[in-house]
């Protein structure tokens, strides 16, 4: 989400991430290493071995120095290979809707837990028009599609050099591998007279002159907002030129000018129009048979048993471009190694006086010095939250320091659960 950080100093990582590698395995505290600079860094402080939070998944906090202060990390590492884990989206129930991290791992079981992508929580943009809460980019849950991606000038967060940027993931597919990739939404809207293409689903934005289809997955959230902003930019105006069309059982049920809101009801889908795609739903009167495909076409060919919306920091191993290396803030990621059998999560402090947050670049910087082959960035500042059960009591406990020590209420996350 868009937060006020440290500005203008770059972080330099010192060279006790050379040794801090040895973080994802067993092994004795770290004594003080010497900077980049060939001075004396502060003093490593880390945990003397993982602790076990389930068979096959362990927990290590520790503190790094950068230029402008120590930072604190947490991390929980999961063997994508131990018959007692698996991995799932963490679900706040709704796409258009928001609960806190320990909540959420509460309610579905997890040991484990981390926020997960950027969404929409911004209203200044649009007086008048409420924040969704939906997320910016797609997500797959049990292997069912749930959204798909705003167009890149709607996210929020940093987004990478690229024209497709925005569709990137990070999730387990269903052959059990972890991985980063892209989702595209690939999908029809089939009428007597037309197969019309299907520009969104579920989402919080919709391209310029395109139709989306939202599902009872969505909730009960006002679809105004997806018809505000452009391509181009996300604080552009919204749309007047709108037009709704409700499908139940497979017919026209109901149309309407404007968008609506309130839940979905089961075997019923809402058809969004603006601008070319609301001139084109005019044309469906009552009763008009409509049948709507879609699928989410993973980058890598292997479907996703589970996915959510991220940003790229490594690939196979270096820095993606353009990572920023001015503003440290809390951090929240995920972390890919051994061949996409090992996955970490990850989470730093700042914001307050003892932790002060890590660049993205500083953040890639240190992933790759902790072995990770790939890597991505989730929501961060006062959304990072880490959970993870305590072996002693059997309950969910919040880890790393929160901003203003609250819980932001986020949309999905990472979960991690012992069979």
């Amino acid at each position: 989400m868009p937060t006020i950080g440290h500005s203008g100093t770059v972080i330099l990582l010192t060279s006790v991430f050379r040794l801090a590698a040895a973080l994802l395995l067993a092994g004795p505290p770290l004594a003080a290493a010497p900077t980049a600079q060939g001075g004396s860094a502060a003093t490593v402080d880390i945990v003397a071995g993982p602790k076990a939070v389930a068979p096959g998944v362990t927990f290590r906090t520790f503190t790094v120095p950068t230029s402008h202060g120590s930072t604190r990390v947490y991390l929980v590492t999961a063997d994508l290979n131990s018959s007692h884990v698996s991995t799932g989206l963490l679900y706040s129930g709704a796409v258009a809707a928001r609960q806190t991290v320990l909540r959420m791992a509460e309610d579905q079981g997890a040991i484990a837990a981390v926020n997960g992508n950027f969404f929409d929580i911004d209203e200044s943009e649009h007086p008048g028009v409420p924040a969704t809460g939906a997320p910016s980019g797609p997500a797959v849950i049990d292997g069912y599609p749930l959204e798909a991606a705003v167009p890149a000038a709607q996210q929020f967060g940093w987004q990478p050099l690229r024209g497709d940027a925005g569709e990137d993931v990070v999730g387990v597919g269903i052959d059990g591998v972890a991985r980063v990739a892209r989702l595209t939404l690939r999908g029809d809207i089939r009428t007597p007279d037309a197969t019309l293409p299907l520009g969104g689903l579920n989402q919080y934005a919709l391209p310029v002159g395109s139709i989306g289809l939202f599902t009872p997955m969505w909730g009960t959230a006002s679809r105004a907002r997806a018809v505000c902003g452009t391509d181009t930019s996300r604080a552009a105006p919204c749309s007047r030129d709108t037009y709704e069309v409700t499908v139940r059982n497979g017919r026209v049920a109901a149309l309407s000018n404007t968008p609506g809101r309130g839940a979905i009801r089961a075997n019923t889908i809402v058809l969004l129009g603006r601008e070319a795609g609301a001139d084109t739903l005019r044309t469906l009167p009552l009763g008009t048979p409509v049948q709507v495909d879609y699928s989410l076409e993973p980058s890598s060919g292997i479907p996703f048993a589970f996915a959510l919306g991220a940003q790229p920091l490594l690939r196979a191993g270096l820095p993606v471009p353009g990572l920023d290396a001015a503003t440290a803030d809390p951090r929240t990621a995920v972390c890919i190694a051994d061949g996409g059998h090992t996955l970490t999560l990850l989470t730093t402090d700042g914001r307050e006086a003892t932790s002060t947050g890590l660049t993205l670049s500083g953040l890639a910087d240190l992933l790759s010095r902790l072995g990770c082959t790939d890597a991505a960035n989730l929501d961060g500042g006062a959304s990072t939250t880490l959970v993870t059960r305590n072996a002693l009591t059997g309950r969910l406990t919040v880890r790393n320091s929160l901003d203003h020590g609250q819980q932001r209420p986020v949309p999905d996350g990472v979960a991690i659960f012992a069979r």
